[in-house]
């Protein structure tokens, strides 16, 4: 459409323009002079043409401009990929001029020349080039940055990263060995005394970071910041590249805390491997040294850090993290391999164990030491997690074979402790101050089970807990959340299945006999149940705790067990709880049987006979029998255990006075009626209103009440539940009245 001009247009025939376009031409151009001297309605003419012959010409000029912008938009991404190209180009070549040298040289030297050339020059300008050198690489990582943001030119960031990354890999050693030297040259790492720590000796050790005075302070100033510079980049880098990755930032230690601590560990190690039998002195030698280090550290070298704007980073916590480390490299290294070793013959079991149990007293003990020092500051500045991160305990993060064998002998030493307890006579017994009564004012409160008194728990129950509790805190500082899961898995809970089946065999061992029952054997049930009942109680009070949900999380995430749908989803010890809560139903309901089976034995007479002794004999031998009891069971499972004594005996007495064929006189009815409030005097401690819980004994005595009248009528009546509540029956079937009724005899 290039040099299209209205002019040229041609005009349709007279005799094709619509209506409105002859009257308007008509209207406006009466002359020949109105035609050439009207622009303005010239430019109103043709509007009106393009209504009727414009849409080919939109189309035609819609496409052209959309394949001009598409032009203008690719040469304006090409000039601005070229700009970026040439930019990161000067930065990366300007970097490259200031590390290596100029004239002619290999690849393979490059190290060694540039090493050269730094070494000949003052300290303050060696300095300088490093900073210079930085302050490039952090140009252009600014620039990277941005286009990430908004570009995908991977090739030239790629490209790019490449040539940085072989920068900083002279440069990093570069200055890790000006800041070693400057170390070396004021007396660091200072000498250790062994012996002191062999002897128990307490003297305090000198600290090199408090001597540095004038010059030697400066020039470690400036040296702590070159290489805080050098990992503010990289850790900005490394942050980036994660990123893109989809993975999530690495933890980098502090690199001139490490440079202080690396020649430390190279002294340690020398008395490390001489306390081979005694590794007590290894962990006392490494938390001396670091305490006594601690002011310096603090005092010096975080300001330091403060000026370096290195955020979230606290030189204590470096500090104590680095030290940690010399120990567990040394254990991973030296150690816990040759135990691993050594654990797969039989015949040097039982000395592996002791050995590798007594470690890992050493270092709970040591992890706590070591997180003391940073109690402080850690509780306001770094998570709790973070804190966990400064144990020895990461030896088994990354060797899950050592994590089995750790977690194996923690649980044979669990089950050894408790079968130690289980020989006591007294791992049965309940305090006999909480085998009391109950009080019906006081009974809401007696249901708020908390303590192992309150659960009337035998002593095995709390001793069980504090064996797992031991399993728990021994692996609380294992720094990987799912490697603590899984010791808990292989520990504690593999303890509490254990566990469960000492309780299942106490209570078979009870013998629940329906006939000659004596209270020994509900005793021996009730204290299983109750052991069970305190056990589920603080499973569940664990689980709640932010930790277990912690790992419950990390399991859920890691896909290691399937989602179960039901009452304790997302509760760590789900299983065991079942189980627990398993074992306590079916006892009760075991309990419950036994109860129903004797009544029903001592009442078949008062059945045939209706002979209130037989009844009254029965109570008696029940009532006798609840009370033992409420006096050993817990309260919330004896309100259960009564409540379905009293729904079986409501059904069974209905039972027997429907299925039966005696006859009921006035005479009948009114002793009846005497048995069953006997039978309501037998729960009437555990109630209010003990008839409550017998709905269908108290419908049968309101029919027996009746007169013949009411009989007659509600016989004839509507066969309906509305008409039977009516006269207050709610609780049985038509059929089941009108048999009831037809017993009575007028």
């Amino acid at each position: 459409m290039e040099g299209w001009d209205p002019q040229n247009l041609i005009l349709p025939e007279v005799g094709k323009l619509c209506r409105s376009q002859s009257e308007y031409l008509d209207q406006h151009f009466k002359t020949q002079k109105d035609v050439s001297s009207s622009s303005t309605s010239s430019s109103c003419l043709l509007s009106e043409w393009t209504k009727h012959y414009g849409t080919a010409l939109k189309r035609l000029l819609g496409e052209e401009l959309r394949l001009l912008a598409l032009q203008l938009h690719r040469i304006h991404f090409i000039r601005q990929y070229v700009e970026t190209a040439l930019r990161l180009e000067a930065l990366v070549g300007d970097l490259e001029d200031v590390v290596f040298s100029s004239g002619n040289h290999r690849p393979g030297n490059m190290f060694a020349k540039f090493s050269t050339l730094l070494t000949s020059q003052d300290f303050g300008v060696k300095e300088e080039r490093l900073l210079k050198a930085i302050k490039a690489m952090n140009d252009v990582e600014e620039i990277i940055v941005n286009v990430e943001k908004s570009q995908q030119w991977h090739h030239l960031l790629k490209s790019v990263d490449h040539r940085v990354d072989k920068t900083l890999a002279i440069l990093r050693p570069e200055a890790l060995a000006e800041h070693h030297a400057l170390l070396a040259s004021f007396g660091w790492p200072p000498k250790l005394l062994a012996s002191k720590v062999e002897s128990g000796g307490l003297s305090k050790l000198l600290n090199p970071l408090l001597l540095m005075h004038g010059n030697e302070k400066k020039s470690y100033a400036q040296s702590f910041h070159v290489l805080c510079a050098l990992q503010q980049l990289h850790s900005r880098r490394e942050a980036r590249k994660f990123k893109s990755l989809g993975q999530n930032e690495c933890e980098i230690r502090l690199w001139a805390i490490d440079e202080l601590v690396t020649p430390l560990a190279v002294r340690m190690e020398y008395h490390f491997v001489k306390w081979a039998e005694q590794p007590e002195f290894m962990f006392a030698l490494v938390y001396r040294v670091t305490r006594d280090f601690m002011e310096g550290v603090s005092d010096i070298l975080q300001p330091l850090i403060d000026a370096a704007r290195l955020t979230s980073y606290s030189a204590n916590e470096a500090w104590v993290s680095a030290m940690v480390h010399i120990l567990s490299g040394f254990l991973t290294k030296n150690v816990f391999p040759a135990l691993a070793e050594r654990y797969k013959e039989k015949d040097m079991k039982l000395e592996v164990i002791s050995l590798w149990l007594y470690l890992v007293d050493l270092i709970v003990a040591f992890d706590k030491q070591m997180q003391s020092l940073l109690r402080y500051e850690t509780c306001l500045l770094f998570p709790d997690a973070q804190r966990r991160g400064i144990s020895v305990l990461i030896v088994f993060c990354d060797r899950p074979d050592w994590l089995k064998i750790w977690a194996k002998m923690e649980l044979k030493d669990g089950w050894k402790k408790l079968k130690a307890v289980l020989k006591d006579a007294n791992a049965w017994q309940i305090d006999d101050k909480h085998r009391v009564d109950f009080d019906i004012s006081t009974i809401c409160e007696s249901f708020l089970l908390s303590s192992r008194e309150a659960h009337k728990a035998p002593f095995v129950a709390e001793s069980a807990l504090k064996i797992a509790q031991e399993m728990i805190d021994r692996c609380q500082t294992l720094p990987d959340i799912l490697s603590r899961a899984k010791f808990v898995r292989s520990t504690v809970a593999r303890f509490f299945w254990y566990f469960s089946n000492v309780l299942l065999l106490h209570c078979r061992n009870a013998e629940l006999p329906p006939e000659e029952l004596d209270g020994s054997a509900f005793v021996r049930a009730c204290e299983s149940i109750n052991a069970a009942r305190y056990v589920e109680s603080k499973l569940q009070e664990w689980s709640d705790d932010a930790s277990f949900l912690e790992m419950k999380i990390a399991e859920n995430n890691s896909n290691m067990q399937e989602q179960h749908q039901g009452f304790y989803d997302d509760c760590f010890f789900e299983e065991e709880i079942k189980c627990l809560a398993e074992l306590e139903t079916n006892w009760l309901m075991e309990i419950v049987a036994v109860l129903l089976r004797q009544f029903e034995n001592l009442t078949l007479e008062y059945n045939h006979t209706e002979d209130s002794n037989a009844f009254i004999e029965a109570l008696q031998s029940l009532k006798n029998q609840l009370h033992v009891l409420k006096k050993n069971l817990n309260g919330k499972d004896f309100l259960d255990l009564w409540r379905s004594v009293a729904d079986g005996l409501d059904h069974f007495i209905c039972g027997s006075i429907l299925g039966g064929d005696v006859k009921f006189s006035k005479k009948q009815s009114n002793e009846f009626g005497t048995d069953m409030q006997a039978l309501f005097l037998v729960f009437q401690p555990f109630c209010a209103r003990p008839e409550a819980f017998f709905p269908c004994i108290r419908d049968i005595l309101k029919l027996l009440a009746m007169s013949g009248e009411e009989v007659k009528h509600l016989l004839v009546g509507k066969k309906s539940e509305k008409y039977m509540q009516s006269y207050g029956i709610s609780h049985l079937r038509f059929d089941q009245v009108e048999k009831t009724l037809r017993k009575l005899k007028f």
